[in-house]
């Protein structure tokens, strides 16, 4: 039989294990922004996204292999309400940005994302991952083909693999937002804006009325969703005890 003092104690321990949970997810990327009644944890997606390969010295990345751990201890935290994603990528490696946005669209916490200053290329579906989605008037997002770099065969079999990478791309994104395939593709495929590519360049109001981003507007905007959502999610709790 548990004495007072052994309950207490486990008490103690359980108190401190959830606060070095939370520590090792502020120290790890971003930070918890927290008031007597909420906790949203922050975390910045800025510069390139870098996958398997080490970016040069003196380039702004965000590592992918730092950002899912911690996606997965958010998602385990009892002490987490809500995840804001902040974006302002050029976009980066294609597979390790895909497995970004498919990790924050599977979560269960309320995830809202907000695109400043760039959403660009990969950074797209990483916007619409979120469960909203958020964009200032003066942000832009590129849409463009995918791209490889270093040596390619030229054999069918790469232009297929391009193609198809190129697809999963846009039904991620059609799949987390209102966004038509046929739109994006066409946008994809623009040949008149880019001075030595094809592609698109759309500013906020743009990615909304092409279903893309949910909505145009700033970090109270988003902050106002985050606690929308974390007060149905509180309501129906209560509800469903």
């Amino acid at each position: 039989m548990r004495t007072f003092e052994d309950q207490s104690h486990a008490k103690r321990e359980e108190e401190e294990a959830r606060q070095l949970q939370l520590e090792n997810i502020a120290s790890s990327s971003g930070s918890v922004a927290e008031n007597s009644s909420e906790r949203f944890q922050c975390i910045s997606i800025i510069g390139q996204i870098e996958g398997h390969y080490v970016l040069p010295e003196g380039q702004k990345a965000t590592k992918y292999e730092q950002v899912i751990p911690l996606l997965v201890s958010i998602e385990e935290s009892e002490d987490v309400d809500g995840v804001l994603i902040i974006l302002n990528t050029m976009g980066g490696d294609v597979e390790a940005g895909l497995a970004l946005a498919e990790m924050i669209a599977s979560m269960t916490k309320p995830t809202v994302s907000l695109v400043l200053g760039g959403g660009h290329s990969i950074g797209v579906p990483l916007a619409t991952a979120a469960k909203r989605s958020f964009i200032v008037p003066s942000a832009t997002m590129t849409i463009h083909p995918v791209r490889i770099s270093g040596m390619v065969v030229g054999v069918p079999q790469s232009f297929r693999y391009m193609s198809e990478m190129q697809k999963r791309i846009i039904d991620f994104i059609c799949a987390h937002s209102r966004a038509d395939a046929e739109a994006v593709r066409e946008l994809m495929m623009r040949p008149d804006q880019l001075a030595t590519d094809c592609g698109s360049i759309i500013e906020g109001s743009e990615a909304v009325k092409y279903g893309i981003i949910d909505e145009v507007g700033g970090l109270d905007r988003a902050l106002a969703c985050l606690r929308q959502m974390r007060k149905k999610n509180v309501d129906k709790g209560r509800n469903n005890p």
